[in-house]
């Protein structure tokens, strides 16, 4: 029998267990002490405790729920890019995604008040989010009309390179003609928050990520062949422009979805594909898949732990401090690792 068929399923349900206790920990942990069984009983919808109900239903199993997701979903993306561009340092946002979503968020929250534009409570709930996710859909359109007359990958990542330094330009001058309200809540976007989704955008997010994810799914065989270059993947018949835009598909659904709503959330769809590497040792992506899908989500309820011990003193710390912290020393370890093999 083979190693890894015994060493892989115990890694699994490591992992499961791991998330099944963060999640545990994320209900009981914040500013008010709640006991576990009050915990318990609120999510059987047997509460006693009407404040403690509300808490943990329209706080903290949000952003637990939230924290999940968007690790899930940063971690298969990010996985996506690195093998589509064959390169390990590549992330979700290479195709300028994250910028898209950043340009979207601009226009709404700096350029409107410049105009004069006055707007509705239900347009700001929904405005930051539904502008960000057109600006990384519009993105995404413009990659894959050119990514079907360009056959060369890295020209297009280049492209995807140029387009946000392009777009972070456009950015720059918002910013710089803003209004400091507007700054500032530009500025709070871009620190990345679980914590600010709604149980409605719940309903948004939860089915588009799900949707990404099953594209992920069906991008493995595909991702596999890719491993092997673009001119084998032909020989094996495989259809890389179908393929390539279902990977960019399920990519913008799920980094740019997951940027709308949360913002943009750095390093760990870069760092836990890598992390799936190092402990699952296989370039297979029928394991790596699911395990940097756990891995994403393990990473994200961590962050989101810890964010709520560091509140418990009084100060806030946005998820993205955390998750950089998180995800650096993992990169550095891969930088190091692939020059020594060089």
């Amino acid at each position: 029998m083979k190693r890894e068929n015994i060493i892989h399923p115990v890694l699994f349900a490591l992992l499961g267990i791991a998330i099944v206790g963060l999640i545990i920990a994320d209900l009981l942990t914040g500013t008010t002490a709640i006991p576990i069984e009050q915990v318990w009983a609120t999510l059987m919808g047997r509460a006693t405790d009407a404040s403690h109900a509300t808490i943990i239903l329209k706080m903290r199993l949000p952003k637990v729920i939230v924290a999940a997701a968007a690790g899930m979903a940063l971690s298969a993306s990010g996985l996506q890019m690195q093998t589509l561009f064959r390169n390990p340092l590549a992330g979700p946002y290479v195709l300028g995604i994250n910028s898209g979503a950043s340009l979207g968020v601009a226009l709404f929250t700096l350029a409107t008040p410049l105009l004069g534009i006055a707007t509705s409570s239900w347009l700001r709930m929904f405005g930051t989010t539904g502008m960000a996710w057109i600006g990384s859909a519009l993105i995404l359109l413009l990659v894959m009309s050119l990514s079907r007359r360009i056959r060369n990958i890295n020209v297009i990542l280049i492209i995807g390179m140029m387009l946000s330094s392009a777009i972070s330009a456009v950015v720059g001058i918002l910013q710089y003609m803003g209004t400091d309200e507007s700054l500032k809540a530009f500025v709070v976007w871009t620190m990345g928050s679980v914590a600010t989704v709604t149980v409605e955008q719940l309903y948004i997010l939860v089915p588009v990520v799900m949707i990404g994810i099953l594209l992920s799914i069906v991008a493995i065989k595909p991702l596999n062949i890719l491993l092997l270059g673009d001119a084998y993947a032909e020989t094996m018949g495989l259809n890389l422009r179908r393929s390539r835009i279902i990977i960019f598909l399920s990519t913008t659904l799920l980094a740019g979805s997951v940027t709308a709503f949360c913002g943009p959330i750095g390093f760990i769809g870069l760092a836990m594909p890598h992390l799936a590497r190092m402990t699952f040792r296989t370039a297979d992506h029928r394991t790596l898949m699911p395990a940097a899908i756990l891995w994403g989500a393990v990473s994200m309820l961590l962050c989101t732990l810890l964010c709520d011990i560091v509140a418990r003193s009084g100060m806030m710390l946005p998820v993205n401090t955390i998750t950089s912290l998180l995800g650096i020393p993992i990169i550095i370890y891969v930088v190091l690792r692939n020059s020594h093999r060089q």
